[in-house]
């Protein structure tokens, strides 16, 4: 009798011929898994989508483990789903195949297929009843993971037959559009914003769409924001820690995103969060060489202070910042001290 890592091996590489001689109802078909992995011979099929195998597999008896789970918590479907493989997912669904079980982080099948270029197993899933409001463990649906690739054909399928999917929200309170922004995709953000979805919508951080644009430097996704019914008013909302858009992306280290607020937008660089804090100041604790280098540029007062009496160069010093600590320095940055009187040359000493 073929050994259970013989069959396994067979499936993987598409040797059908071998699995002839494979007595199949004595088989005993939930027990031949991978030892690491726990895949079944119907996982490994799922990804391979040789549907030929799977028809070999199925006639054999292998369909008593269609619902077994891998050590990731997939079921078969899940991988075929993932992989694109719409015959093994055909095959599947005719056989009984739970059409939304969950695996580890409460991921359906549905949403896996969701993270790929392919219509045709979302439009399968979704013809046999699959859920669209489905949540995994992070609040995230079907349409957010889809947003977060970016796919215009399968969003427009998605919003044709579910006109509300957009309006989700995730359990840290982001929504679609947040994550469209995140990742840069212009046309999948102008395209759920004409659902009527709100632009100044904020997560449980603060962050609104703008905000998670700019920072990753998606200045047309933040072109496409500002052009909204609210305009240029969504520059003046902060986060929970009290900091506007032109702090977080100083502080991310995105200079484009800083000269566009600057010069375009005509930002405040003065403009302090709750703690004091300017733009170059948030710059400087996060070692942004050539962001503080703009700021400068433009205005910024570097011996200014926080409410703690730290300065730039005080914070540049504290992280070890040494290249933003030298240039603040040869910019006119003194050795001023915080309000525990402790100054920046005892954190970190000018070099010689």
């Amino acid at each position: 009798m073929a050994k259970h890592k013989d069959i396994l091996h067979w499936v993987q590489r598409g040797e059908e011929h071998k699995l002839a001689d494979v007595e199949g109802q004595s088989m005993d078909w939930k027990k031949c898994v991978h030892t690491k992995s726990g895949d079944t011979v119907l996982h490994i099929v799922a990804r391979t989508g040789n549907k030929q195998i799977f028809n070999v597999l199925i006639s054999k008896g292998a369909s008593n483990c269609i619902e077994q789970q891998n050590q990731d918590g997939k079921r078969p479907l899940h991988e075929a789903a993932q992989a694109g493989s719409l015959d093994v997912v055909d095959g599947l669904l005719e056989q009984g195949a739970t059409l939304d079980p969950l695996k580890r982080g409460d991921w359906t099948p549905l949403m896996l297929a969701c993270t790929k270029d392919d219509l045709r197993v979302i439009e399968r899933l979704t013809k046999e009843g699959a859920k669209l409001d489905l949540q995994n463990k992070d609040g995230w649906t079907s349409f957010h993971v889809a947003c977060r690739e970016g796919f215009r054909h399968i969003i427009t399928f998605l919003l044709d037959i579910f006109p509300n999917a957009w309006n989700t929200v995730s359990k840290n309170g982001r929504t679609p559009l947040h994550t469209a922004a995140m990742h840069g995709h212009t046309e999948i953000v102008q395209m759920v914003l004409r659902c009527g979805h709100p632009t100044n919508t904020r997560d449980s951080c603060g962050n609104t769409p703008l905000l998670d644009a700019l920072r990753m430097g998606h200045l047309d996704v933040a072109e496409v924001l500002l052009s909204s019914d609210e305009g240029a008013s969504i520059l003046e909302h902060v986060d929970v820690m009290g900091r506007n858009v032109l702090h977080i992306v100083a502080e991310a280290g995105c200079t484009t995103a800083v000269k566009y607020l600057v010069e375009k937008w005509s930002m405040d660089v003065h403009t302090t969060s709750k703690n004091g804090m300017t733009a170059l100041h948030w710059a400087a604790k996060e070692g942004q060489q050539e962001t503080l280098h703009l700021l400068i540029s433009v205005g910024s007062e570097v011996n200014k202070q926080d409410d703690k009496g730290r300065t730039a160069l005080w914070l540049a010093s504290c992280g070890r910042k040494h290249l933003c600590a030298e240039e603040l320095r040869a910019k006119g940055a003194q050795e001023v001290a915080d309000h525990a009187g402790v100054s920046p040359c005892q954190l970190l000493p000018p070099s010689s």
